[in-house]
């Protein structure tokens, strides 16, 4: 039988180990550094012949550097004759620029899956991507894990008993989040916002009844922060009780941690496809929700070419 193997980057070695004790297999060996000018040296410590490879590698920030570190690990394991190399992405770089909003722009979600499948990946499996037509950017399986697995259990558990309303922060949103109030058994609600341009907001309004109920807003990533803290806002001037939020990426970029600090959302949920790091380690009100057990037993049923589709709620 092909044996299995886990390898990792230096994205989310943090969730690599877990995915690893899961699995009760040993992380691979495996060298990734850079030299004294910026590019990166990949060596693979371990016969990997015929195996069934796993990288767990998200391509959070520093986006560039660890969708090389990536691309470049692909190859060193490629040419040292693995079976089959599976990419584990459970952060998506690149995923918001998926279509052409204007003339003379890239389709760079598109540009990252040409580059993944040139150089040797034959699956990606990832959590949450932006747009579900990503995967169709692709040439080969795709297996596309929800955030929903993970948060529904966990609010059910948080918020057991207690009046909630699921609430889309854009109108993007409102599929996902009216799958979480289905599973919920609870109404949702949509904040329609209006953009000047991009990580800015120019107008907020709440279309449904969040007056006297616990508002949960949910979305896809949290990157500047702006729409969850505009969004909670707006919804405490509607009457909700309080406000927490679930984001499956967190991105937590410029101002962030500052406005989230300020806020009014009670806890923001997130999970660990991204580390955080610094500041975001200390906000009080970021509380992270592990994927780490969904994302290993979605590489167990790849590797025994199990069903991965039951895994969803």
């Amino acid at each position: 039988m092909k044996k299995i193997k886990v390898f990792s980057g230096n994205a989310n070695k943090e969730m690599a180990k877990e995915v690893v004790e899961y699995l009760k297999i040993p992380l691979g060996k495996a060298t990734v550094k850079k030299f004294s000018d910026g590019e990166i040296f990949v060596e693979i410590g371990e016969n990997v012949r015929g195996c069934d490879v796993f990288i767990v590698q998200p391509t959070c920030s520093p986006v560039n550097d660890n969708l090389m570190e990536l691309l470049i690990m692909v190859d060193a394991l490629r040419r040292a004759s693995t079976r089959r190399i599976t990419a584990v992405m459970p952060y998506y770089g690149y995923a918001r620029q998926d279509q052409k909003k204007a003339p003379r722009v890239p389709i760079s979600a598109k540009a990252v899956a040409d580059m993944l499948t040139a150089v040797g990946v034959r699956r990606v499996l990832s959590v949450d991507l932006h747009a579900g037509q990503i995967q169709g950017f692709f040439n080969i399986p795709v297996d596309h894990l929800y955030s929903s697995t993970v948060f529904i259990p966990h609010i059910k558990k948080k918020f057991r008993k207690k009046k909630i309303i699921m609430v889309s922060p854009d109108a993007g949103g409102v599929e996902r989040t009216r799958h979480f109030a289905k599973a919920l058994d609870v109404g949702f609600a949509i904040i329609d916002k209006r953009r000047d341009k991009p990580n800015s907001i120019e107008e907020i309004n709440v279309v449904g009844d969040v007056k006297g109920k616990i508002a949960i807003l949910c979305d896809d990533m949290v990157d500047t922060a702006g729409t969850l803290c505009g969004g909670a806002n707006e919804l405490l001037k509607c009457g909700a009780k309080e406000v927490h939020a679930c984001c499956a990426h967190p991105v937590l970029s410029g101002p962030a941690i500052q406005r989230l600090r300020k806020s009014k959302i009670k806890s923001l949920m997130v999970l660990n496809t991204i580390p955080l790091k610094g500041k975001a380690k200390k906000c009080p009100n970021i509380k992270v929700v592990s994927a780490s057990d969904i994302v290993a037993e979605a590489i167990d049923r790849i590797y025994k070419e199990d069903s991965v589709s039951s895994l969803f709620i």
